[in-house]
């Protein structure tokens, strides 16, 4: 009985070493440890505007006393807190050195950068998955991004009572309610809408996904670039970017929504992909797609569904595009073709289909975007960025099949 319990433990133990995740975990770890000591410090400043009816007060240089209303705080000099007003109202500043890469506002920068590019890993895990691959989801995010756009600046001129070419501004106008009701139903629809059209073309053509979704990434990049005349779209409601998307819970530099939206799409992709009859499907495609249709399953139904979903999330990542910086470009998502397929094979899809998670997809996403970090941080110059990527997805591949052969 004991050596049967220890020959279980043994299994579970060696089953979460050999796990993707488990290797993933330990290298993001290792990285953020070596950005850390080596990345050194930079100035900061830190600022706490006062109410107007503020009363501060500071003997001989010691603690600063502020009272608000029925509330009294205190600063004290010796951790740099200087008060700037005359005995009312006024300022405190505090300027010191912090880590750059421990700051808090940096950590959660780029954990809102990596929700861009996780939210697309995770659709983009069950295409690879299935054996199928889109060239395409940057420009399917340049799209959606671009008519979610359009539509929220309209939305905010009706709301103004304006032209859309009118005089239109962010403030006031539409609501939370009807601005995230436009914004996410536009772009995800856009976006599931291009996903289609992918879907049907590889199913009813019979060409690789390679080819189709090489042909859609250019013929989209050149769409977004017609409606606006290559200009950037802006002007949203304030409800739906300062209001929702880039909301603070009274901490500067920290946006919890895009943070939030990536972890239920992760939950959300590992539940569809572990615990449903199109995520068995997904894997059966994957590992042999004769087979799977001998057995029955609507491979060509299947295979739209999962490039539907894959657009649609392309389109959400759009969603929290548009809410976090307030405006939309043509440009936007160039090069995430890359970054996406990086992230999902790092983070453990394998190539030939069959195999693939949507906590590694997000793990993938966040060593990618920890990728981009340090090389700014370490002040590495930018043009060698591409390089990493592409060394980073050879690595991944040839790692994972070097883990597979072992496996056998």
């Amino acid at each position: 009985m004991a050596e049967r319990l220890g020959s279980n433990e043994r299994s579970l133990w060696s089953r979460i070493l050999l796990a993707q995740e488990s290797g993933l975990v330990l290298v993001i770890v290792l990285l953020m440890a070596v950005l850390t000591f080596m990345g050194g410090t930079k100035p900061r400043v830190d600022r706490v505007p006062l109410l107007e009816s503020a009363r501060v007060s500071q003997v001989d240089g010691g603690t600063i006393t502020v009272v608000q209303g029925t509330d009294t705080s205190r600063f004290e000099p010796g951790d740099g807190w200087e008060y700037r007003g005359e005995g009312q109202g006024g300022t405190l500043i505090r300027r010191r050195q912090v880590n750059k890469f421990l700051d808090l506002d940096n950590l959660f920068l780029q954990l809102v950068y990596a929700s861009f590019i996780a939210v697309m890993a995770v659709g983009m895990t069950a295409v690879i998955a299935m054996g199928g691959i889109d060239l395409s989801i940057g420009s399917i995010y340049a799209a959606s991004a671009l008519f979610g756009a359009i539509a929220l600046h309209a939305l905010q001129a009706s709301a103004l009572g304006v032209p859309y070419d009118g005089p239109v501004t962010s403030a006031g106008g539409a609501g939370l309610a009807s601005s995230l009701a436009v914004g996410v139903s536009v772009c995800c629809l856009v976006g599931a809408a291009c996903g289609f059209l992918n879907g049907v073309m590889i199913v009813g053509l019979r060409v690789h996904p390679f080819i189709i979704t090489l042909g859609t990434m250019a013929a989209l990049r050149g769409l977004v670039a017609i409606p606006t005349k290559a200009q950037s779209v802006g002007n949203f409601p304030e409800a739906f970017t300062r209001g929702f998307f880039k909301w603070s819970p009274g901490v500067n530099g920290i946006n919890p929504v895009p943070v939030a939206v990536m972890v239920l799409t992760a939950l959300g992709g590992a539940f569809v992909l572990g615990r449903t009859v199109l995520g068995r499907r997904v894997y059966a495609i994957g590992g042999n797609e004769v087979a799977a249709g001998y057995a029955g399953i609507p491979v060509g139904r299947v295979k739209i569904a999962v490039f539907t979903i894959m657009g649609a999330l392309a389109g959400l990542s759009a969603t929290l595009y548009l809410g976090y910086f307030g405006a939309a470009e043509t440009a936007a998502g160039s090069g995430y073709e890359l970054k996406v397929i990086a992230a999902t094979v790092i983070g453990g899809a394998s190539l030939s289909g069959g195999r693939g998670t949507a906590l590694g997809a997000v793990l993938g996403g966040l060593l990618i975007q920890l990728i981009d970090n340090g090389m700014v941080i370490l002040n590495i110059d930018q043009n060698y960025n591409q390089i990493v990527m592409g060394a980073a997805i050879i690595i991944a591949v040839v790692l994972d099949q070097l883990k597979t052969r072992l496996l056998k």
